[in-house]
C-alpha cells in the first residue's frame, strides 16, 4: 500500500509568445515549485516537473505519455502565463488520467514598489488560469481546482486529498477481487452487476469454489502454523483457552492455518480483496475470523456474504489511507441506542473488523457463532478509539453506481460490553443519528460501509469525481428534505434510477 512508487506529473503552461528569456524563467520555477512540494511532508505522492508545454503537440505529447506512464496517477496543471485554452483541446480530449488545476502563483506577495509590466507579463496565473478553467468547463473535463499559494499547508493538504484519491482510482482501475462463494441468499443490496464495475472501473470480480481456497489451507505447513502462533500470542491478550495448552489451542491453531491459507490464495492469484459468506463454507472447519481480521490489517480488501463492492472499497480506502494515523475497516451498522439525549450506532459484525482499528491491544478470543454451522471460529475483540469518522458505502443502482458517505463521531460505550465477543465501534452519525438514518436510506444505502478514522470527506469526493460517479454526502449541515431533492437532481444528472 505503499504510495511512494507512485507520480503525479506537475505540468506548466505558457506560450511561445513571451520569448525564449521568459520561458527559461517560466520553468525555473516551476521547478522549484515542485521541488518545493516534494519537500514538503503533506504530500503522499511524488510529483515529477515536465518541461513547460507552449503548443498544441507538446500538450497532447504529454498527456499521451501520462496515459501510458503505468506509475503516473494524475496530472497537475498550472498556467505561469496566459496559455492560450484551444493549444489545450486535444491533449485534454486524450487525457484519460485524473487532473488537477493549481491555480496559484510563484510569488506570494506583490512587489509593490518594483513591479512593472515585465513582472505582469511574466505572472499571469490569475489571467491564464481563467482561461484554462474555461476551457474544462466548456469540454465537461472533471477536474479539481486549488487556489492560493503552493507554500501554505492548506493548499498542498488539498493536493494531498487528491492525490490520494488518484492512488484509490489507480488501484481501483488494476483491482482483482475474489468472491468465495457467492452471494448470501435472497440478500439484494450485496449483488450489483459485475461486469458493469468492469467497464466503468476496471476492477475484476470473479467467483471461485470454497474447495479452492480449502485446498489451499489443508496443505499449510506445520512449521508455518507454528511460527503463526508465536506472533499471535506476542502480539495479542490471548484467552486462558487459547494459550498453549489451552482446550481451544486447537481451534486457535486452525484460525492461523487459514490465514496461511487465505493468504497463499489470494498471493497466488493477484488478489488484493475478496468476500466469503457462511453460507458456503465446504472443506472449511471455521468461518474465518481473525484470519480475515488480519489480512484486513496488512491491507487486503474484504466483505462479508458475498459483498465484492464493499471489498473492493475496503481496498480502494486503505489504499487511499496509506501512512495515516487511524484505521480503515469493513464495517455494519448493528443496532442502535435511542437514548433520548445522545443516540447512537453500534457498528460490529460477526468477526470481520480490522484491527487496525483498535484502540488499544487486541483480544483473541473464541466463541460460537450461531449461524454457519461450523466449528466455534477465534476472532480478535476490542473497540474502536473516540474521534471523527466517515462511513462510506458503493450502491449499484442498476444503470448507475452512487457512492454515499456520512460523517460520524466515534464515542467511547457508555457502559463496558463485557458480554459482546466481537471487536466494534460505536458513532454518533453527523448532523444526528434520525436525520442522518433516514437520509441513508432515502439514499438506498447498505447495511456493509467502509468505517475510516483516517479518511475525511474531501479525498472521497475526488475519487467520485475522478471516477464520474455520484456523491452524495451526509453531514453536520444535511436535512432530510436537502437529501430528498439532491437524489432528484442527481436522478436527472446522471441517469435514472
Amino acid at each position: 500500500m505503499e504510495l511512494n512508487t507512485l507520480e503525479a506529473w506537475f505540468v506548466t503552461g505558457s506560450q511561445a509568445l513571451y520569448g525564449e528569456e521568459a520561458l527559461r524563467k517560466v520553468a525555473e520555477n516551476s521547478a522549484r515549485v515542485v521541488d518545493g512540494l516534494n519537500a514538503s511532508s503533506r504530500l503522499p505522492v511524488r510529483v515529477v516537473w515536465k518541461p513547460v508545454v507552449i503548443g498544441p503537440e507538446s500538450i497532447l505529447d504529454v498527456c499521451r505519455q501520462a496515459d501510458a506512464a503505468p506509475n503516473c496517477i494524475g496530472l497537475i496543471c498550472w498556467m505561469h502565463t496566459f496559455s492560450p485554452a484551444k493549444m489545450w483541446i486535444a491533449g485534454l480530449n486524450a487525457l484519460q488520467k485524473p487532473l488537477l488545476h493549481l491555480h496559484t502563483q510563484f510569488h506570494r506577495d506583490l512587489p509593490w514598489s518594483s513591479i512593472d509590466m515585465d513582472f505582469m507579463n511574466l505572472n499571469q496565473s490569475a489571467h491564464g488560469g481563467r482561461e484554462f478553467g474555461f476551457i474544462c468547463s466548456r469540454m465537461g473535463k472533471a477536474r479539481k481546482v486549488v487556489v492560493g499559494h503552493w507554500q501554505e499547508d492548506d493548499v498542498q493538504d488539498r493536493m494531498a486529498a487528491w492525490l490520494r484519491a488518484a492512488a484509490g482510482l489507480h488501484e481501483l482501475r488494476s483491482l482483482k477481487v475474489a468472491r468465495l462463494g457467492d452471494n448470501m441468499r435472497q440478500v439484494a443490496v450485496t449483488e450489483g452487476d459485475k461486469v458493469e464495475a468492469q467497464m466503468r472501473f476496471g476492477v475484476e470480480v470473479n467467483g471461485y469454489g470454497v474447495g479452492e481456497l480449502a485446498g489451499h489451507v489443508d496443505n499449510v505447513p506445520e512449521p508455518a502454523i507454528d511460527r503463526l502462533l508465536d506472533e499471535y500470542d506476542r502480539q495479542y491478550a490471548m484467552a486462558p483457552e487459547l494459550q498453549p495448552g489451552g482446550p481451544g489451542r486447537e481451534a486457535l491453531r486452525y484460525g492461523a492455518r487459514a490465514e496461511l491459507g487465505l493468504r497463499a490464495f489470494l498471493d497466488g492469484g493477484g488478489f488484493r480483496a475478496f468476500t466469503d459468506t457462511f453460507e458456503d463454507l465446504a472443506g472449511l472447519e471455521q468461518l474465518p475470523g481473525i484470519a480475515v481480521q488480519r489480512l484486513m490489517a496488512d491491507g487486503y480488501g474484504f466483505g462479508a456474504e458475498g459483498d465484492w463492492k464493499t471489498a473492493a472499497l475496503v481496498r480502494v480506502l486503505k489504499v487511499m489511507a496509506a501512512g495515516l494515523p487511524g484505521g480503515t475497516s469493513f464495517m455494519e451498522d448493528y443496532t442502535y441506542h435511542l437514548g433520548a439525549r445522545d443516540p447512537k450506532v453500534l457498528g460490529a459484525h460477526m468477526l470481520e473488523i480490522c484491527p487496525s482499528l483498535a484502540g488499544g491491544q487486541a483480544s483473541c478470543i473464541v466463541e460460537p457463532l450461531s449461524i454457519g454451522g461450523k466449528a466455534d471460529p477465534v476472532r480478535l475483540v476490542f473497540t474502536a478509539p473516540p474521534g471523527p469518522a466517515v462511513n462510506v458505502a458503493m450502491i449499484d443502482l442498476g444503470p448507475r453506481f452512487r457512492l454515499l458517505l456520512n460523517e460520524v463521531d466515534a464515542v467511547e460505550p457508555d457502559e463496558p460490553l463485557p458480554k459482546l465477543p466481537v471487536a466494534r465501534a460505536v458513532w454518533a452519525p453527523r448532523p444526528d443519528l434520525k436525520t442522518a438514518a433516514a437520509a441513508w436510506i432515502y439514499a438506498g444505502g447498505p447495511h456493509h460501509t467502509v468505517f475510516s478514522q483516517a479518511l475525511g470527506s474531501e479525498p472521497i469526493e475526488d475519487f467520485a469525481e475522478m471516477a464520474g460517479v455520484e456523491c452524495v454526502v451526509i453531514d453536520r449541515h444535511t436535512r432530510v428534505r436537502d437529501i430528498k431533492n439532491e437524489l432528484r437532481w442527481n436522478h436527472r444528472s446522471y441517469g435514472a434510477m
